[in-house]
């Protein structure tokens, strides 16, 4: 495998093209949605970029393509911005495009204003601005529209007409057969109607120091000078003969891109020299330029048979590209002796730096993987190979040590004659001996890879291990054994970290920021000016790269950077330029970067290198956002525009507002983000992304400002673009709803004032009866005392006169057994029938139940007052013995009474006397 890697690589070294290109944006159908080819290119006051294709009008705004069908779905095949207009030809039609207020692009056509119609079964193939005119070119007419009055002026051609061409002020338009033709005064005038032009067709007209340049598409440029044409003697006119031409322009630094039919396209200098060839061997999406147009930063874009390309001819990058994949991966680069040396996974590949169209030749014996190259003072070129140390002399390899994987070398310290390399295992040392560089040992007790390592003059190595950290190495006088060994412990392990020595500083970087050696102390010490300048948030590698012009480099996401520290406070300052990782396709962990002569510096890709030329970066580029169209989706409905100049205001529904915006601009290396805010939903501005649209879903209602701004590369745009909207209420509580809703709200309040008060009302009432009933209540509960209160004293007062009858007979009892006692007796007598007891007794009877005798009476009317006295005795349930003393008769004679009563009240014998009395 080995042999045959050799092989396959010694075959191709010769014939590896080492061509520096600028860099190519490439666009495919799928990325324009149109057809595959590309006719003409225009650009208008926003930059925006117009292409007539086969299926109709495209727009790119620098984000997005946009495309606007053919007006009669024929081919298109000419576009020319004038003013704030599109023209654009195809078909049997012709007519501008303008913006709408809503941001989209409408048509009108200018065919129906002609005076005849001729225009029939004839493409359009040309558009150009001219004073107040706009020429439309057919096939055979041009015709001449005035902007201002709206009127036609045609000339027509029986033969073919090939092209028509504005130099300066001057119409130029080639006629097959007949010649060059120029307008003056209105009219026609053959200019140029030397053989050449009659066999060959012309495909453009320049002037160059007041002579007339013609360029045909096989025979080259020619120079017509007293009215004679006469061949153009630059140097690329002998290779131009070879080349079929379809289509040139003339840039702005007065040089020349010419498009050919199977060649690509091919730049000459404003010397006349072939400067460059891309076809699409060398990156260019196809062989056949279909049209070519320099915009306002001078970006060639290129219409193709099958594709658009945008080279980015300024840009202060050149690429080389290795689309066959022969170099490979480069990890390491290098000038020495004023040739340019390519290290990459394939081997080693060098060519002359000051020919830049030269081959790659590869360097016999290097097959495989090259991680490193070391100049030796220009004496001697070293190159650390996965098969061990290399010196390169002329173009072979000699290996002067067998040890697998060499990582890197650093010259000992005081010992010109010794050289440390880091290997996949250890340290070695090499000895120069005879001008020549020897093996001479490896260094015992280290045994861990050795790929970023730095040395002092005491001997002490520190080895960064991304994956254990960072060795405090102390070696022997004799440079061969470890004397000391120990981890840095104030780092902590950093993946992509890398050491570098920084003006005789040993510096460590890693995402937690830069750390500098403190010798004093044997301890890194984080630095905060320099730690400040890596930004965790974009940081890929802590790979450094200290060049010969004091340059420390540092890679990022976002950029490619350098340090320089200022001369009179040395600080240090930073420096980026906006080349993404993503962009520049390097090896993480693996970036390099080397000087070349004067601001150029070539750095290694994955499939190549490009060089930089810091003299060429612009800092102070202006660039302009753009917001190209706002639109609302509602559920189940179509988009809906919205007017862009003016507030938008719309209903408030479920649905989705989109906004879209751009920055354009097209230079390869440049990333474009965005960042956004929508006042009224959130203050606080998004995060930077490279999505050109944002959406909002179902926004409530109320007043809102939407603000975008625009980044390239670290240039912010000049604007932010602002656009003001209102989502209006919804209906169910818009005005008149609140007005419905108020008058609902006060009915409905005044039926619950009215059902409360109907309710609290009947609560009152029920209230008021309870109260009442609680009175009543009360009332005859003192009633019922008072009864109570009558009846204890009827009670009491019947006692009482028992208890005096019994005692004053008692009394009379024990007089009659003496004598003369006929006074005392009397007087007992009389108590006896007192008739104040009754009285007194009636009326405590009376206020217990004082019905009773009512009722009584008029029952039986027939009843004496000693009878309703007895039913009275009766009606306490008083027995016969104590009824006898109130009546002051006998119990014998109270049975009497009883019965004399029942026969009076009329009872039947088994009828209780008491139960009826109790019954009233």
């Amino acid at each position: 495998m080995r042999f045959f890697c050799y092989v396959v690589v010694l075959f191709f070294g010769w014939i590896v093209n080492g061509q520096e290109l600028p860099p190519i944006e490439k666009f495919t159908t799928s990325d324009y949605g149109g057809d595959n080819q590309n006719w003409m290119i225009s650009q208008d006051a926003n930059n925006f970029i117009y292409v007539a294709n086969n299926k109709g009008l495209l727009e790119y705004n620098g984000s997005v393509w946009n495309t606007y069908l053919s007006p009669n779905n024929s081919i298109l095949r000419a576009v020319k911005v004038i003013d704030d207009r599109i023209y654009t030809g195809c078909y049997e039609e012709f007519g501008y495009w303008k913006r709408s207020v809503y941001g989209k692009l409408e048509y009108i056509s200018l065919v129906s204003k002609l005076p005849t119609t001729d225009i029939k079964d004839n493409q359009v193939w040309n558009i150009i601005d001219y004073d107040e005119w706009i020429l439309f070119q057919t096939s055979h007419a041009l015709y001449f529209f005035n902007k201002e009055t709206e009127k036609f002026r045609t000339i027509s051609s029986a033969n073919i007409i090939y092209k028509v061409f504005k130099v300066n002020d001057q119409i130029y338009y080639h006629v097959a057969e007949e010649g060059v033709y120029m307008i003056e005064r209105g009219e026609s005038k053959l200019l140029i109607n030397d053989s050449l032009v009659l066999k060959d067709r012309v495909i453009s007209v320049f002037k160059n120091e007041e002579k007339l340049i013609v360029l045909t598409r096989n025979s080259g440029f020619f120079q017509f000078d007293n009215e004679v044409l006469v061949p153009w003697e630059i140097p690329a006119n002998e290779k131009l003969k070879q080349l079929s031409i379809f289509n040139s322009i003339k840039l702005k630094d007065n040089s020349f891109v010419l498009g050919t039919i199977s060649n690509g396209l091919v730049k000459i200098n404003s010397k006349g020299e072939i400067e460059y060839t891309i076809n699409q061997k060398q990156g260019l999406s196809n062989n056949t330029v279909l049209s070519l147009f320099e915009d306002e930063k001078s970006n060639v874009w290129v219409g193709l048979d099958n594709g658009i390309d945008c080279i980015n001819l300024t840009s202060p990058i050149k690429t080389f590209i290795d689309y066959d994949g022969v170099l490979g991966t480069v990890y390491s680069t290098i000038i020495f002796d004023d040739l340019l040396y390519v290290g990459t996974n394939q081997g080693l590949f060098y060519r002359p730096l000051k020919w830049t169209n030269q081959d790659f030749t590869f360097v016999k014996g290097t097959a495989g993987q090259v991680w490193s190259l070391y100049n030796d003072n220009n004496e001697n070129l070293l190159c650390g190979h996965h098969l061990g140390t290399f010196i390169i002399n002329k173009g072979i390899a000699k290996n002067i040590s067998p040890i697998l994987g060499t990582w890197n070398f650093k010259k000992v310290p005081n010992r010109e004659d010794l050289i440390l390399q880091g290997n996949y295992d250890g340290l070695y040392v090499l000895e120069k001996k005879n001008n020549t560089w020897l093996f001479r040992n490896k260094i015992d007790g280290f045994k861990n890879s050795s790929r970023f390592f730095e040395i002092n003059e005491a001997y002490q190595v520190l080895v960064n291990h991304e994956y254990k950290g960072v060795f405090d190495i102390r070696l022997n006088e004799a440079l061969t054994k470890v004397d000391e060994v120990k981890l840095s412990e104030e780092l902590s392990i950093g993946k992509n970290s890398s050491l570098a020595t920084y003006q005789e500083n040993i510096v460590y970087t890693s995402k937690d920021g830069v750390y500098v050696y403190d010798e004093s102390k044997s301890k890194f010490k984080k630095d905060a000016a320099l730690s400040a300048l890596v930004k965790p948030k974009v940081y890929t590698s802590g790979k450094m790269v200290y060049d010969t012009t004091g340059k420390l480099w540092m890679f990022s996401q976002d950029n490619i950077s350098f340090i320089t520290n200022d001369n009179l406070t040395n600080t240090p300052e930073i420096t980026d330029i906006s080349i993404p990782s993503s962009l520049s396709k390097g090896v993480l962990g693996f970036e390099n970067i080397q000087h070349i002569n004067n601001e150029k510096y070539v750095i290694g890709t994955v499939s190549g290198y490009f060089i930089l030329d810091l003299a060429e970066v612009e800092n102070n580029t202006q660039y302009t956002i753009h917001l190209n169209a706002v639109k609302k989706k509602e559920l189940e409905s179509d988009d809906e525009w919205l007017v862009l100049s003016e507030k938008g205001e719309f209903d408030h529904k479920r649905g989705i507002l989109s906004f879209n915006y751009s920055v354009p601009d097209f230079n390869k290396y440049l990333d474009v983000n965005y960042q956004y805010r929508l006042l009224g939903h959130s203050d606080k501005w998004s995060e930077w992304s490279k999505n050109s649209t944002v959406q909002f879903e179902n926004l409530p209602f109320g007043d809102y400002e939407f603000q975008v701004k625009g980044k390239v590369g670290n240039q912010l745009t000049e604007n932010t673009v602002v656009y003001n909207f209102m989502v209006n209420r919804p209906w169910y509580i818009s005005n008149l709803s609140l007005l419905v809703y108020a008058i609902i709200l006060i009915a409905i309040g005044f039926f619950v004032h009215k059902a409360y008060k109907f309710y609290y009302e009947r609560i009152l009432k029920h209230e008021q009866i309870k109260n009442e009933r609680t009175i009543i209540q009360i009332k005859n509960e003192k009633l019922n005392q008072d009864i109570e209160g009558k009846n204890r004293e009827l009670a009491i007062s019947t006692m009482s006169i028992i208890k005096k009858n019994e005692l004053l007979r008692k009394i009379k009892k024990e007089l009659k057994n003496k004598e003369d006692t006929s006074s005392a007796i009397e007087l007992i007598d009389n108590n006896l029938n007192n008739n104040k007891d009754w009285k007194f007794f009636k009326q405590a009877f009376n206020n217990a139940d004082k019905d009773f005798m009512d009722k009584i009476k008029a029952a039986h009317p027939d009843l004496t007052p000693n009878d309703l006295k007895f039913c009275a005795y009766l009606r306490l349930n008083l027995s016969s013995k104590e009824m006898a003393p109130l009546l002051n008769i006998s119990t014998k004679s109270v049975e009497t009474k009883r019965y004399r009563l029942r026969k009076r009240l009329n009872l039947n014998h088994d009828e209780s006397l008491v139960n009826y009395i109790l019954k009233f």
